[in-house]
C-alpha cells in the first residue's frame, strides 16, 4: 500500500484524524485476516458517503439544469453516481494503490475491481465529511466529479461504451479502438480479466471485470473519459 500522506495530497485534504481515512481504505477481507491490527472496515462508511455524494450531486444538477424535470435530474444523478462513474473517478485518483486488502482480493485484482474502487471512494467521501465537515466534502466531490458532470451534461445515457467509443474515435481520430487482454487470474468459477483499449497503438484505458466483455466496457469508459479531457472536442461524447 502506498503512503497515506500521498493520498491526502491527491485528495487535497489534510486529515485531523488519519485513522478515519485508513478505515475508509480498509476492505473487510483485510479485517478478517488482521483482526488485531485494524479497528474496522469501510462498509458502514460507504453508507454515509453514498448519502453525502448523492446530496452534493443532486444540488449541483439542480442548479445547473433549471429547466430539467425531476425525472431527468434523477437519470443524470444515477449516471454520475453509478459504479462505473465512481470507479472511474477512483481510478483517476489512484485510489486502488492505497487499499488495504486481504490476500484473496490481492490475487484476484482487487485493486482494479470497479466494485471495490467505487465502495472505497464513497467511504473516503464519508471520511472527509466526518473529519472536515460538509463544506470540505462538497469541495472534494465537485472537483473530483467535474469532468464526469461535464461529460453527462446532456443527460443522455449510453450504457454501451464500446460502441460509443468506436463511433467517437472514428470521427475524431479516423481510427478504431482495439482491445487487448492484459491479465487473466483467479479460479475457474471466479475469473478476473483485465483488458486494455488502444487507439493508434496507444493505451487509452484499462478495465477489470468478471468477463472480458465487462472488462472491455470498463476500459472503453476510461478511454472516453480520457478523450474528453485531452481533446475537448465538440460535440463531446454522451455516455454513462
Amino acid at each position: 500500500m502506498s503512503d497515506i500522506v500521498e493520498l491526502q495530497e491527491r485528495l487535497g485534504c489534510c486529515f485531523r484524524d488519519p485513522a478515519l481515512l485508513l478505515q475508509a481504505l480498509t476492505h473487510k477481507s483485510y479485517c478478517r485476516e488482521n483482526q488485531n491490527r485494524i479497528a474496522g472496515d469501510n462498509e458502514r462508511m460507504e453508507f454515509l458517503g453514498d448519502a453525502v455524494l448523492s446530496l452534493v450531486i443532486s444540488e449541483a444538477l439542480l442548479l445547473k439544469n433549471p429547466a430539467s424535470t425531476e425525472g431527468d435530474l434523477s437519470k443524470r444523478r444515477a449516471a454520475v453516481v453509478s459504479q462505473s462513474a465512481l470507479s472511474s473517478v477512483a481510478d483517476k485518483i489512484g485510489l486502488g494503490d492505497f487499499l488495504l486488502l486481504g490476500i484473496g482480493e490481492e490475487k484476484t485484482l482487487g485493486r482494479k475491481k470497479p466494485s471495490l474502487l467505487s465502495d472505497a471512494l464513497e467511504a473516503v467521501i464519508a471520511a472527509i465529511y466526518l473529519d472536515r465537515g460538509f463544506r470540505a466534502a462538497r469541495k472534494f466531490i465537485l472537483k473530483a466529479f467535474s469532468g464526469m458532470m461535464e461529460a453527462y451534461a446532456s443527460g443522455t445515457l449510453l450504457l454501451d461504451y464500446k460502441s460509443h467509443l468506436q463511433e467517437y474515435s472514428q470521427k475524431a481520430l479516423s481510427s478504431l479502438p482495439t482491445y487487448h487482454r492484459i491479465l487473466e487470474s483467479g479460479p475457474e468459477h471466479q475469473r478476473q480479466f483485465e483488458m486494455e483499449v488502444r487507439l493508434r497503438g496507444v493505451s487509452y484505458g484499462r478495465g477489470c471485470g468478471k468477463s472480458k466483455k465487462v472488462a472491455e466496457q470498463q476500459s472503453a469508459l476510461r478511454a472516453l473519459q480520457k478523450l474528453v479531457e485531452e481533446r475537448k472536442l465538440s460535440p463531446q461524447p454522451k455516455f454513462c
